[in-house]
């Protein structure tokens, strides 16, 4: 069967948001979701894939732009994937998000909710991301605005594992990202080292990941994939004698065939090991592969968020269940009795122990394994059956086996934070017979994309 040609139809209504970042128009019956629109556009669209039941397309021509449009701010917008909303007004942006937790909420939880609170609108915009990864590649994909040939540094083309778009500035984090990464591109051409070719699985740089904090202090952490480490030690030289910032430099090898680097080690090269940020005049610690929300400020108005809520008496015991670092485990300490902290990873595990020790947090207690294999009635004997739990799974949400824990400890309040309300609203659907869902508080921590974060308080009937 004939692969069916890309396609234009004429003149189509874009009409609403849907939850990945593109837009809906219909034709014919037919639901279309249309990259780079915007809802209320009238356009020309590009059909280039066709099911049964729907289609996709880009914008081909824009004949009459929304009122909620505005102009990209980034020249890679529209190519890199990362920022889909930069075209949208940010004031839309959080309306769409706070309908989104709603529709997700009532139509896949089938929950009856209170009146949603306004959505905490994110403190900035642009530079907002204390952390980047950036790949290297051999060969750059093209766009209308590049040379011809050349190496990358940048990032992966949405849905292509092999093509880096080389991105020269990016609005995600603190200038001085910019800076850094321009002089590595530069000098590994200056010096002709080699970028990595993922096919052939050869090249000397790979990746590069920079952390930074208020104060622009910066860590970075050079990936390289072949053994002439030397030639990569020179280039770390010479990014410490240009760049005061960095504090931290370090290094991983990965020969291996996939660019994941939780299982190698790393290596300081020079200055210290870890960040220090501080939140809500608490410190926490930050290592290489240390989990931190990467909106720092909305970080800091999350867990504020999370301890207004919980109302947490001084007599109460808290269980903070993926715990990570311990960041929300040490926000509600000083409020609470006592504080259990679980999670899978044991580094983290390690890093929440220590952020604890370091703002001389004496009543927490942490725990690493799997949830539903430690959040049990053993731990509870250990530490009392919790007053207030706080829950932030990951996207996948909760297993069934740690909703029925929650429901059987007896917790008096529960507050649910969550990346994916549809996943939180399944997990909260199984808990309406014992537990009343009192406030909703969604939360945008990343700017000029559909993601959202959301706080869901429950109190036991």
């Amino acid at each position: 069967m004939m692969k069916k040609k890309p396609y234009i139809i004429s003149s189509v209504q874009i009409e609403d948001f849907a939850a990945e970042g593109v837009s809906i128009a219909k034709h014919e019956g037919k639901v279309i979701f249309v990259k780079n629109a915007v809802p209320g556009d009238v356009a020309d669209i590009e059909i280039y894939k066709e099911k049964k039941n729907y289609a996709e397309a880009s914008l081909a021509r824009l004949i009459q732009p929304s009122g909620k449009r505005q102009e990209a701010f980034c020249t890679h917008f529209s190519v890199c994937g990362g920022c889909k909303w930069q075209n949208v007004q940010y004031a839309e942006q959080l309306a769409f998000k706070q309908k989104q937790v709603m529709t997700q909420l009532t139509h896949v939880g089938k929950l009856t909710l209170p009146p949603v609170l306004p959505i905490l609108a994110s403190f900035a915009t642009e530079q907002y991301r204390n952390k980047l990864e950036f790949s290297f590649s051999h060969k750059k994909w093209l766009t209308d605005l590049d040379a011809p040939q050349g190496p990358a540094l940048g990032f992966h083309i949405p849905g292509r594992f092999d093509k880096i778009l080389d991105i020269k500035q990016c609005y995600l984090q603190p200038n001085r990202s910019n800076q850094i990464r321009n002089f590595v591109r530069q000098y590994a051409m200056d010096y002709q080292l080699s970028f990595f070719d993922i096919r052939e699985q050869r090249g000397l740089l790979r990746n590069i990941i920079f952390r930074n904090n208020r104060l622009d202090e910066w860590m970075v952490i050079l990936v390289i994939a072949a053994d002439k480490v030397d030639a990569a030690l020179e280039l770390l030289n010479a990014l410490s004698d240009t760049f005061p910032q960095i504090v931290s430099l370090q290094y991983v090898l990965n020969t291996k065939k996939n660019d994941a680097i939780h299982d190698l080690p790393v290596h300081l090269f020079k200055g210290q090991s870890i960040l220090t940020e501080t939140l809500d005049n608490l410190r926490f610690q930050i290592r290489p592969k240390s989990f931190f929300q990467t909106n720092t400020l909305q970080a800091e108005a999350l867990y504020r968020a999370v301890r207004q809520l919980a109302q947490i008496q001084p007599y109460e015991t808290v269980y903070d269940l993926y715990t990570g670092t311990g960041t929300i485990a040490c926000f509600l300490a000083k409020q609470a009795h006592h504080v259990v902290g679980i999670e899978y990873v044991q580094d983290a595990i390690d890093d929440a122990r220590q952020n604890a020790e370091i703002n001389q947090i004496t009543n927490t207690s942490f725990y690493a394994g799997d949830m539903k294999d430690i959040f049990n009635a053993t731990l509870f004997e250990k530490h009392g059956r919790p007053d207030v739990i706080i829950t932030d799974p990951p996207r996948a949400g909760m297993h069934s086996d740690v909703v029925e824990m929650l429901i059987n400890s007896e917790a008096s309040r529960i507050v649910y934070v969550s990346c994916n309300p549809a996943t939180q609203a399944r997990d909260l659907a199984m808990m309406t017979d014992t537990y009343t869902i009192t406030a909703v508080q969604p939360v945008d921590m990343f700017p000029h994309t559909q993601h959202v974060e959301n706080i869901v308080l429950l109190e036991r009937k």
